[in-house]
């Protein structure tokens, strides 16, 4: 058998395996499945440093020390986020409506896992799948499956500790695009969670089943003239370091007035920006930007100063951050695209209003959707940056990269980031157990409300799970209404169905 072939069966054989150990975790009380999650998060966190230093090592991305975080991040933290969430179960009930909620888990997780984030986002999304009552089968990326397969041991051999059942935690270790379409559109499988490239995401909302995909992040940095600008400049530029700026919720440009420019590059050079001048900017162009259109994957991850000199380009030691003036946004400009790397763009524009078109012009560029900061201390500013950004996260006064994954905002932690429809996504939602869940809804008959509540002879009875439905004064029946056979209602029935049905909804 050839490894493709070979690889298309272990898919089979880990998604059979995981839809029967999901039939069991979808029997067990939320109480089980969370005893599983805290083992997962406890058993990563004790491995969190030497899963970050195996990541960059095989992926040379990034910074080992800030990948101990995101594996904190990716596990205790997001354990912690969702430790009191009920997710499977009643979820809510009200007794006076007769409505209760109850949540369902969708089955088999399908989770891709991007190489830039590779073990904290398998942490991540095991402990949201399983809390949620799920089973998951991840899918590595082929330039971290190392890393991403040893992470996923680990995981696995926590959650049957705990008593989860095999194959609750599963992962494809013969990495070939064929294995990636065959879990994809296996009809078996109850969702994808798509973190990865663009075409990734595409192929996982074009394959039948239903998704959950991220688009690219480009956010600008608004640096408003009320903004402390020290300030504002070090969350910048240490958000665009983290890990050498792999999170795509970090900052790609800085967009900032007129009026402050001189001292905001003054204070950018300060705390380690260069400035490149405008040949090294044209040579640094052509080495960022492939002949395809895309970006070079040489690039990311990479520190300022690898990347200078990839360019051919001499930079003063102690370089953070790679920082080009601009005053055009397009596709073939890189500078105004995502760029996984401590390289920023820098436009200057005349007041407010101008800078808010900038920034709209750039995410209509590229990362729709997705985030973008401000930094200021204007709350009318801020808010008509809220009212008109096409972006599902609008970070104010916090660095980026830390602040979209939740970890300096009171977002919920998550390392998936929903886009929204103006981005391509199926939800502008951090993505939590609670995206992972079908919600049942069970409603009483307004009949027997009325029944319970006292107005007919007939006794009250529980109507709801551990409870009667709360009695209350029946309001006065609105006049029924009939509809002619093979007639038209007149004006004076349809303002009488508009009563009765009013009359039912106020009840």
């Amino acid at each position: 058998m050839d490894r493709d072939l070979q690889s298309i069966q272990e898919v089979r054989d880990l998604v059979a395996r995981a839809k029967a150990a999901q039939r069991q975790l979808a029997e067990m009380p939320q109480q089980k499945l969370d005893a599983i999650c805290k083992a997962i998060a406890e058993a990563c966190a004790a491995k969190a440093e030497p899963l970050a230093k195996m990541a960059v090592e095989e992926t040379g991305y990034g910074v080992w020390q800030d990948k101990v975080l995101k594996n904190l991040l990716g596990s205790t933290i997001t354990w912690e986020s969702v430790r009191e969430m009920t997710a499977v179960g009643v979820l809510r009930e009200d007794q006076r409506l007769g409505l209760m909620e109850v949540g369902v888990p969708m089955g088999v997780v399908a989770a891709l896992i991007p190489s830039t984030n590779p073990t904290s986002t398998a942490m991540y999304k095991s402990i949201i799948s399983l809390k949620a009552g799920n089973a998951i089968v991840i899918s590595p990326h082929p330039g971290a499956k190392s890393c991403i397969v040893e992470t996923v041991k680990v995981i696995a051999e926590a959650a049957k500790r705990a008593g989860a059942p095999d194959g609750a935690v599963g992962c494809i270790t013969i990495t070939t695009m064929e294995a990636t379409h065959a879990l994809l559109t296996h009809r078996d499988i109850g969702i994808i969670l798509a973190t990865g490239g663009e075409a990734m995401v595409r192929a996982a909302y074009s394959s039948g089943n239903p998704a959950i995909g991220v688009g690219p992040g480009n956010g600008p940095a608004f640096i408003e003239r009320t903004a402390d600008i020290p300030l504002a400049v070090k969350r910048v530029l240490d958000s665009k370091t983290f890990d050498n700026g792999t999170i795509c919720a970090s900052e790609q440009s800085i967009v900032t007035e007129r009026c402050i420019a001189a001292r905001v590059e003054e204070e950018l050079k300060r705390q380690g920006g260069y400035f490149l001048d405008e040949g090294q900017s044209e040579r640094l162009s052509g080495f960022l930007l492939r002949a395809n259109g895309t970006m070079n994957p040489k690039i990311v991850g990479k520190s300022a100063q690898a990347i200078a000199g990839m360019a051919g380009i001499q930079i003063p030691e102690g370089t953070r951050v790679l920082v080009s003036r601009q005053t055009q946004v397009g596709k073939t400009n890189p500078y105004s695209r995502e760029k996984l790397c401590p390289v920023l763009a820098y436009y200057v524009e005349e007041n407010w209003e101008k800078a808010c078109q900038r920034c709209i012009a750039i995410l209509q560029n590229e990362g729709a959707g997705h985030t973008m900061t401000i930094h200021s201390t204007d709350q009318n500013v801020i808010r008509e940056f809220a009212l008109k950004k096409p972006v599902s996260r609008l970070l104010v006064n916090t660095p980026g990269a830390l602040g979209g994954v939740g970890a300096t905002t009171n977002l919920s932690p998550a390392l998936t980031l929903g886009c929204g429809a103006v981005g391509g996504s199926a939800t502008s939602d951090k993505i939590t157990p609670l995206n992972l869940i079908n919600i049942r809804r069970v409603a009483w008959g307004v009949r027997e409300l009325e029944d319970l509540r006292g107005k007919n002879p007939a006794p009250p009875r529980a109507a709801v799970p551990g409870g009667t439905l709360a009695q209350s004064r029946r309001k006065p029946e609105a006049p029924a209404v009939s509809v002619p056979p093979g007639g038209t209602l007149a004006q004076e029935d349809i303002e009488a169905i508009t009563r009765a049905v009013m009359a039912k909804l106020s009840q």
